[in-house]
């Protein structure tokens, strides 16, 4: 067998444990994944910058008995230190380019990954389809004319093309749960302060940013956890210790649990039949599996919430403008795509008190649902009110040219004068994803699980959300559903390796 196709069949938990047995070497895991890499480029388009030099050296050198030793990754081109390496966020400011790497880059290293690439992202994460003017569109290796999701779309889709057999991500407003449910990965939305994403920063959108990764197991995700988890000092929050190792708990039966299902849009817009199927299969899993699913409303989780989410990132984003200007010596709003500068002149229209104003909206509604659910296991709901879009066919250009056009023409400047134009934008932006940002809002733990593939073969998967800090009992019911649903011997059609 090819080791090309060994990189094809097995996850990393797999691939480390060959290498831990001298059946391969690092060397030749790292080249089968540059020539996949390379070979798969043109179809793809998910590679940002290639790092192979860099990895070949480091494959000649590395500890075997490391726990992911030789194993190829992928790091996310945005919002992280990688010394040496460019980071683009895929913009077309001038790239970031950091002396130091973060600590979850440090962590991944000293676990014995080797990254052989950055992965695409649209720009600075802010749409849930990775295409940007910067890098172009990255496709789905499931059906190349459809989107592999966003932000993290550049890392999902060298998983799924079987590249890498997992890759880092991070999550804002769903961006490693959509990509997952695109591309048929498993993708931990970990709890708030899970992982840190210092030094570069302590926290990101007011907390709602989280890094974890995209896999093909449910084993890898916990494993990777286990190896990147715990609060750095420069943290400014601490999800509650785990009982033991995340491994663990994937590997053991999760007992009976209540599980709930929430079907609703927060926005009240049309969900597709084939997302409702998606979730139908996902509550016959758990059935199979023996626990109860009770149907539950969350009428609190609406527009207004949604709204207040939305003005949250619009002020994020008019302080990051500010922050890339500072650090370029000139500004930014002339270089940054309209969708990225109507956002930011949004956020500048916004009042300091209005901010704080909505992130307290927020917090509270976030506590009542945490309180509400607390007696459930796990809500089970949708990711993505529809399957895969075509690329392309979330193109923002109109939305962003009626509203930067009336803001030329109003200068609106309170709350109550712009509320309308939140309503419109979350309708353009965010009609295909409107259930993740609940999650980042509370700091729950939520996992997209790869439960279904559509007549027209895309992956649609679903999420699982659990409490507080307890990404044990997701982990376990997850573990579970892929060994009764055999989703983890689904691989993308794009050229099967001999």
């Amino acid at each position: 067998m090819s080791i090309e196709r060994v990189l094809w069949e097995q996850d990393a938990t797999g691939l480390a444990e060959l290498v831990h047995k001298g059946d391969v070497s690092p060397q030749e895991l790292v080249d089968a994944a540059i020539a996949r890499a390379e070979a798969t480029r043109p179809d793809i388009n998910a590679i940002a910058t290639p790092l192979y030099d860099a990895a070949r050296t480091r494959a000649k050198t590395i500890d075997r008995k490391l726990p992911l030793a030789g194993v190829p990754f992928a790091l996310k081109d945005l919002g992280i230190g990688i010394k040496g390496v460019p980071i683009h966020g895929g913009s077309r400011i001038p790239a970031f380019t950091a002396d130091f790497n973060s600590v979850m880059v440090e962590r991944y290293l000293a676990a014995g990954l080797i990254p052989i690439t950055t992965s695409t992202s649209p720009e600075h994460g802010l749409r849930l389809m990775t295409e940007s003017a910067r890098f172009g569109i990255t496709r789905n290796p499931w059906n190349t004319g459809h989107t592999t999701g966003g932000s993290s779309g550049g890392s999902a889709a060298l998983v799924a093309a079987g590249v890498v057999p997992a890759a880092h991500a991070s999550d804002g407003g769903g961006s490693i749960r959509v990509p997952s449910a695109c591309s048929g990965l498993v993708g931990l939305k970990t709890s708030r302060g899970r992982v840190p994403l210092t030094p570069l920063v302590s926290e990101s959108w007011y907390g709602m940013v989280v890094d974890h990764a995209v896999s093909r197991s449910v084993r890898d995700t916990a494993l990777l956890l286990d190896l990147t988890h715990g609060a750095d000092p420069l943290s400014p929050y601490a999800a509650r210790a785990p009982k033991g190792s995340f491994a663990t708990a994937a590997a053991r039966d999760p007992g009976k649990l209540s599980l709930a299902v929430y079907r609703k849009s927060p926005l009240g817009l049309p969900i597709a039949a084939e997302t409702l199927e998606a979730l139908d299969t996902a509550v016959a899993l758990a059935r199979e599996g023996g626990h109860t699913v009770e149907e539950i409303d969350l009428p609190y989780i609406g527009r207004d919430f949604m709204a207040d989410f939305c003005r949250t990132v619009a002020s994020a984003v008019a302080g990051m403008m500010r922050a890339e200007a500072l650090r370029v010596g000139r500004p930014v709003a002339g270089e940054v795509e309209r969708a990225t500068r109507v956002l930011g002149r949004l956020g500048e229209m916004l009042s300091a008190g209005e901010v704080y104003d909505a992130v307290q909206r927020l917090n509270a509604t976030a506590r009542r649902m945490i309180e509400e659910t607390a007696h459930f296991d796990a809500v089970l709901m949708p990711i993505i009110a529809h399957p895969p879009l075509a690329c392309g066919s979330m193109d923002p250009k109109g939305a962003d040219e009626f509203i930067e056009n009336l803001l030329d023409k109003l200068h609106l400047t309170g709350l109550l004068r712009i509320k309308s134009i939140f309503g419109q934008l979350m309708d353009k932006s965010l009609w295909f994803t409107p259930w993740p940002a609940i999650h980042n809002v509370s700091g729950q733990p939520s996992i997209a699980l790869p439960v279904h593939v559509t007549a027209n073969g895309l992956p649609l998967g679903i999420q699982a959300a659990g409490r507080p800090g307890d990404e044990e009992t997701l982990l376990s019911l997850a573990a579970q559903m892929e060994k009764l649903s055999g989703w983890l011997k689904r691989r993308a059609p794009l050229k099967t390796p001999a």
